[in-house]
C-alpha cells in the first residue's frame, strides 16, 4: 500500500473548536486534537482499562450486538468462501460484558476478534454526549454512534451521509479513496452486505492481491491515508470509500452521521437499484439514450433545464418540497405495485 499519499490536515485553535468550513468541505480532512478534551480520551492516553471505565461509567443496562471472528480471520471483516454469508457471528451480549471481554483477549496469545459496530451512543450510554460535548452546525441533528473493538478490519465501504469520525481509544488508519474509484475497489454484492454497505473484497495485505484484483492498483494512486491518535477526528464527505484499520486491541471510535439533504428526503439508493433493475440490461443504444436524460434532468440539471416552463408547472421539475416527495412516493408506490 505505499502508492497511498497524505492527507490533509488541520489542527483547532483549541480542542473542542471545529475549524470553519470542515463540514462543508468535498475532501477528506483530519483535524488533529480536536477531542484532546474529552474525558475517555484523557482516559485512554492512560490505557484500556482506564478508557474502559469511563464508559462503563454511563453505561445503563444496555444490550447490544457484536461479530466475533476466529483467530484465524485475522480481523478482517468479510465474506465466506461460498459467499453465503460472512466470516463472523453475530450475538447480542450487554455492553458492560463487551468490555470485559475486550480486556480479557488483551492478554490471550492468540486472540479472537470481536467488534461493536454502529451503536447509538444515546441509546448505550446515557449522558456521554453531556460529558463529551462536541457542536456541529449541520442541517439536521447528527447522529452520533460508538464503535469498539480490538484489531479489526473493516474493507472499504462508502456511507451517504457525511462523517466525522473521532478516535477516542487506540490508533486506528484510515485509506480513503474518492467515490469514482468504485470500477477500481472490486466491490461485493450489494443486497448481501456485512453492515448495509457494501464492501470491497481486496484485502490488500494479502501476498496475491495483485494477480487477482489488478485494478486495485490504480485505486491505491488515488487514495490518501491517515493514522488517528485518541482525539484525532477524520471529516469524510459523502460516499468517500474508506478502509479502517484498527491498530490496538482495544480501539474506540465516536462518529457523527449528518446529512447534506433533508430529512423527508429519500436515498438515492432507491435509484440506484431501480435502475439496476429497468435501465442497466436495455440494449446498448437506449440505455445511453436513457444516459442522456439522466443526466439533462439530473446530474446536469441547473436553473435552465425548466426555465422555458412557466413555474407554477414544472411538476417533477420544481424543486421538491416535504409534501412533493410524499406525493412522489405515493405515486411510486403505485407504480410498483401495479
Amino acid at each position: 500500500m505505499n502508492s497511498a499519499s497524505a492527507m490533509h490536515e488541520l489542527r483547532c485553535s483549541q480542542p473542542g473548536e471545529v475549524p470553519a468550513g470542515l463540514l462543508t468541505a468535498d475532501e477528506p480532512c483530519v483535524v488533529r486534537g480536536l477531542l484532546a478534551h474529552w474525558p475517555l480520551v484523557q482516559a485512554a492516553h492512560q490505557g484500556a482499562a482506564a478508557a474502559a471505565a469511563v464508559l462503563r461509567s454511563h453505561w445503563r443496562d444496555a444490550t447490544v450486538g457484536v461479530f466475533e471472528m476466529a483467530a484465524d480471520t485475522g480481523g478482517r471483516i468479510t465474506y465466506n468462501a461460498e459467499f453465503s454469508g460472512f466470516n463472523f457471528e453475530r450475538r447480542l451480549m450487554p455492553f458492560g460484558a463487551v468490555l470485559d471481554q475486550l480486556l480479557a483477549l488483551q492478554q490471550a496469545p492468540a486472540p479472537s476478534f470481536l467488534y461493536m459496530g454502529s451503536t447509538s451512543v444515546d441509546s448505550c450510554l446515557p449522558g456521554f454526549s453531556s460529558s463529551h460535548p462536541l457542536q456541529l452546525e449541520t442541517l439536521e441533528p447528527p447522529l452520533a454512534s460508538l464503535w469498539l473493538g480490538n484489531q479489526i478490519t473493516v474493507p472499504a465501504h462508502q456511507d451517504w451521509p457525511s462523517n466525522l469520525a473521532c478516535c477516542v481509544s487506540g490508533r486506528r488508519r484510515f485509506t480513503v479513496f474518492p467515490p469514482d474509484a468504485v470500477g477500481d475497489l472490486y466491490i461485493g454484492p450489494l443486497d448481501l452486505t456485512p453492515a448495509g454497505q457494501p464492501v470491497s473484497l481486496v484485502d490488500p495485505l494479502a501476498p496475491d492481491w495483485q494477480q487477482h484484483f489488478p485494478r486495485y492498483a490504480r485505486a491505491l494512486e488515488r487514495a490518501q491515508v491517515v493514522e488517528l491518535a485518541p482525539g484525532d477526528a477524520l471529516y469524510l464527505p459523502s460516499l468517500w470509500w474508506h478502509r479502517v484499520e484498527a491498530l490496538e486491541p482495544f480501539s474506540g471510535l465516536i462518529n457523527y452521521w449528518w446529512r447534506k439533504s433533508p430529512e423527508w428526503s429519500d436515498s438515492p439508493n432507491t435509484a440506484l437499484w431501480l435502475a439496476l433493475a429497468t435501465v442497466r440490461d436495455l440494449p446498448p443504444a437506449e440505455r445511453a439514450a436513457w444516459r442522456a436524460l439522466f443526466d439533462h434532468y439530473v446530474f446536469d440539471a441547473d436553473a435552465h433545464t425548466a426555465a422555458h416552463i412557466p413555474e407554477a408547472a414544472r411538476g417533477l421539475l420544481a424543486p421538491f418540497t416535504e409534501a412533493g416527495m410524499r406525493r412522489m412516493r405515493a405515486w411510486l408506490l403505485k407504480k410498483l405495485n401495479r
